[in-house]
C-alpha cells in the first residue's frame, strides 16, 4: 500500500507562520511538526501571497478553494439535465458519453463519471431509486454469476455451431440472424425475436406459446421479403419452439444452426438484445394488457439508440446503409420487390420509409 499524506491543519500553519517570522530554516520548522522538509517547502511554496507573504488564515482559504467541489453533474445542471434525460431513455451511460461526443461540442463527460455521480447519489441520498437510471438497476457494478441453462433437446436434422460460417462468427456480411424467445410470468406468454449480427437489428411479435409451428411461420413472414444476401443463416438454442427449423431451409433456403449444450451464450446478439428489451418488458408484465403500438414503440425505440459496436450510430441506420449499398449495386428488381422491401423495413424499424428520407422506387423517376 501507498503512504498516507495529511492535509496541514490550521494550527500547523500558523506554527509555520511563527517559526518562520523566528528565522527558523525548513529543516527546522519540519523538526517541530514531525512533518518532511519537503512537505512544509511545498506548503510555502503553494500557499504564500505575493502581498500578504504566508499568513495562516489565508493559506487555509487557499488549500480549501483547491480541494474537490463535486463532480461535474453536480456543479453543471444543464449538463445534469441532458444526461439524466438521455439515461431515462433507456440510454446506457457509455451510449450518452458516445453520443455527446459524436456531437462534437464543449459539452462532453466520460461514463466514468456518469456511473460514478450515480453511485454517489444513491450512497449520499440513501435512495435506491437513482439506480433506475442505470441499464440493469443494480445497487453494485459488477458481473452476478448466473446457472447453465436449460437442457440440451434432441431436433432432427440439427446442425451445431461449430459448422456455422466464419462470415457469420465475425459480422464480416448481412443475413445472419439470431432468434429465441422472450417469455413472462403468465403460462403461455412469449415473444419471438429475431437478431441480426452485422447491424443489430432487432424483429419482435407476439406468440401464442412454445408451439414450434407459429414459431417457424414468423420467421418465414420475416424472412421472406427480404433478398437472399439478407437471410442466409440463423442461429438458435435447443428449445422445441424451434423443432420445425428445416421449414426455414426448404422454403427460401436459410441455412439453420444451434449451439452447443446449455451454452446460449453462443448467439450473444440475441442473448444481449433480450437483456435490453427486459428493460421496459420485464418479466412480471402481463402481455395481454400491451397492445400492438406499444410493443412496436419498444422495438423501435431499440433500433434507433446509438451503440458503440456500430460507432455510435443506430441498428435501424446501420440496416439501412446495408440495404442502401444493396440497392446501389443492383439495378434489375421491379417496384413490387422494391415496395416488399421498404414494407419489411418500416416492420423492423418502427419507421416508414418517408420517415427516414427514402422514397418508393416508382417515384424516384
Amino acid at each position: 500500500m501507498g503512504e498516507h499524506y495529511d492535509h496541514f491543519a490550521l494550527e500547523e500553519r500558523c506554527t509555520i507562520a511563527r517559526l518562520r517570522e523566528d528565522g527558523q530554516s525548513l529543516r527546522q520548522i519540519a523538526a517541530a511538526l514531525d512533518r518532511s522538509p519537503s512537505s512544509v517547502s511545498r506548503e510555502l511554496k503553494r500557499n504564500h501571497g505575493a502581498q500578504v507573504g504566508y499568513r495562516p488564515a489565508y493559506a487555509q482559504e487557499q488549500a480549501s478553494a483547491r480541494r474537490w467541489q463535486g463532480s461535474r453533474l453536480e456543479r453543471e445542471a444543464e449538463l445534469r439535465k441532458l444526461v439524466l434525460g438521455c439515461l431515462e431513455r433507456g440510454w446506457s451511460p457509455e451510449q450518452v458519453a458516445g453520443w455527446l461526443k459524436q456531437q462534437k461540442t464543449a459539452t462532453t463527460i466520460s461514463h466514468e463519471s456518469i456511473y460514478r455521480f450515480i453511485y454517489a447519489q444513491i450512497r449520499r441520498t440513501n435512495d435506491g431509486a437513482w439506480r433506475r437510471y442505470l441499464p440493469r438497476a443494480k445497487f453494485k457494478r459488477g458481473w452476478r454469476g448466473r446457472k447453465g441453462g436449460p437442457p440440451a433437446r434432441l431436433i432432427q436434422g440439427r446442425v451445431s455451431i461449430t459448422e456455422r460460417p466464419k462470415a457469420a462468427r465475425y459480422r464480416r456480411t448481412p443475413g445472419h440472424w439470431e432468434a429465441d424467445l422472450m417469455l413472462f410470468a403468465a403460462y403461455g406468454q412469449a415473444i419471438l425475436l429475431a437478431h441480426e449480427r452485422k447491424s443489430r437489428i432487432l424483429l419482435l411479435a407476439k406468440q401464442p406459446g412454445k408451439a414450434a409451428q407459429p414459431t417457424v411461420e414468423q420467421l418465414i413472414a420475416w424472412l421472406r421479403p427480404l433478398d437472399r444476401q439478407f437471410r442466409q443463416t440463423v442461429t438458435f438454442d435447443n428449445g422445441s419452439e424451434f423443432a420445425q427449423h428445416y421449414k426455414l431451409t426448404d422454403e427460401l433456403g436459410v441455412q439453420t444452426f444451434f449451439c452447443d449444450t446449455h451454452s446460449p451464450w453462443q448467439k450473444g446478439g440475441i442473448e444481449n438484445a433480450i437483456g435490453r428489451m427486459r428493460r421496459p418488458l420485464p418479466r412480471k408484465t402481463d402481455l395481454a394488457s400491451i397492445d400492438p403500438d406499444s410493443l412496436l414503440a419498444c422495438v423501435a425505440a431499440y433500433n434507433n439508440t446509438p451503440r458503440k459496436c456500430l460507432g455510435f450510430k443506430s441498428p435501424a441506420q446501420a440496416f439501412l446503409a446495408q440495404l442502401l449499398h444493396f440497392e446501389c449495386e443492383s439495378t434489375d428488381f421491379e417496384t413490387s420487390e422494391w415496395s416488399d422491401r421498404w414494407i419489411a423495413y418500416g416492420s423492423i424499424t418502427g419507421q416508414a420509409p418517408t420517415d427516414v428520407g427514402l422514397r418508393d422506387r416508382s417515384d424516384a423517376g
